[in-house]
């Protein structure tokens, strides 16, 4: 009998069709081993968010699946929330509650309460070096606390797989740098994690392997600097420029509405 990893990633034939035929994620496999390091990078546009979407649960694939430690994400989401943990460039936290109270909230999400949850929120928040603020308004953080928050709350329950999609988008140089050496501490213990980022410097710095999407398809796996030689480019940037070309990749979001007035 295979003996299935709690943090391996297994992906199989992963697609993703919306309205009007435009395949954002194209028949993609792979597989990460329990424990990796493993980048997913690709230009806007290419799929990388919406395979991120898919594999923590926050999109339904039209075809294929994928299974974290052996757990389907179509047949068996719940049981996939339990072993994952997200850190987003959108911050998942509430400005009008303290750190403390913020990591109670998601605490109890996990079925965590009690002193138990109290030691692991100590723990955590003295870990990023929050400590001093438990009890002040999130509100009042910076970008960067409030990722270094962030982040906190996605390992609450002791995930075995991490998703950290674009973590050191428009923080200080300090704090990417504390966070590039928690994500190393983190990795010395075995927590299996998945890095977007633009950031090619880091992603080459980080990953132990990595891949490259662009239309929904992989373009290229494995070793960084193994890719390179193959490839014959000095840095991951020339790589990932080789593979996905020059063009620029422009994208409109949606327009958003004035703020609604209020008047007395």
């Amino acid at each position: 009998m295979i003996r299935v990893e709690d943090g391996s990633i297994v992906v199989k034939d992963l697609t993703k069709i919306f309205q009007g035929g435009f395949a954002a994620v194209d028949h993609v496999s792979f597989e990460i081993k329990d424990g990796e390091l493993f980048g997913l990078l690709g230009p806007n546009g290419a799929g990388k968010s919406t395979t991120m979407r898919m594999l923590t649960t926050l999109l339904r694939p039209t075809e294929g699946d994928a299974f974290i430690g052996g757990h389907s994400i179509k047949d068996e989401p719940d049981k996939v929330r339990l072993l994952i943990g997200l850190v987003s460039d959108k911050l998942i936290v509430y400005d009008r509650l303290t750190a403390r109270e913020n990591l109670r909230f998601f605490g109890h999400l996990y079925g965590l309460g009690g002193e138990k949850l109290e030691e692991r929120i100590d723990e955590l928040l003295d870990e990023v070096d929050l400590s001093r603020f438990a009890d002040r308004a999130v509100g009042t953080f910076s970008t960067g606390m409030k990722q270094r928050l962030n982040l906190v709350r996605a390992l609450l329950h002791n995930p075995k797989v991490l998703f950290l999609d674009e973590p050191t988008l428009g923080l200080d140089p300090q704090t990417v740098r504390f966070i590039k050496d928690l994500i190393v501490q983190l990795h010395q213990s075995d927590i299996t994690m998945v890095l977007t980022t633009h950031e090619m410097a880091l992603a080459e710095e980080l990953s132990e392997r990595l891949a490259i999407i662009d239309h929904g398809k992989i373009l290229a796996i494995g070793e960084p600097k193994r890719l390179e030689e193959e490839n014959g480019v000095k840095n991951l940037e020339d790589l990932f420029l080789k593979l996905t070309g020059r063009q620029l990749r422009d994208t409109l979001g949606k327009e958003k509405s004035a703020p609604r007035v209020i008047r007395g």
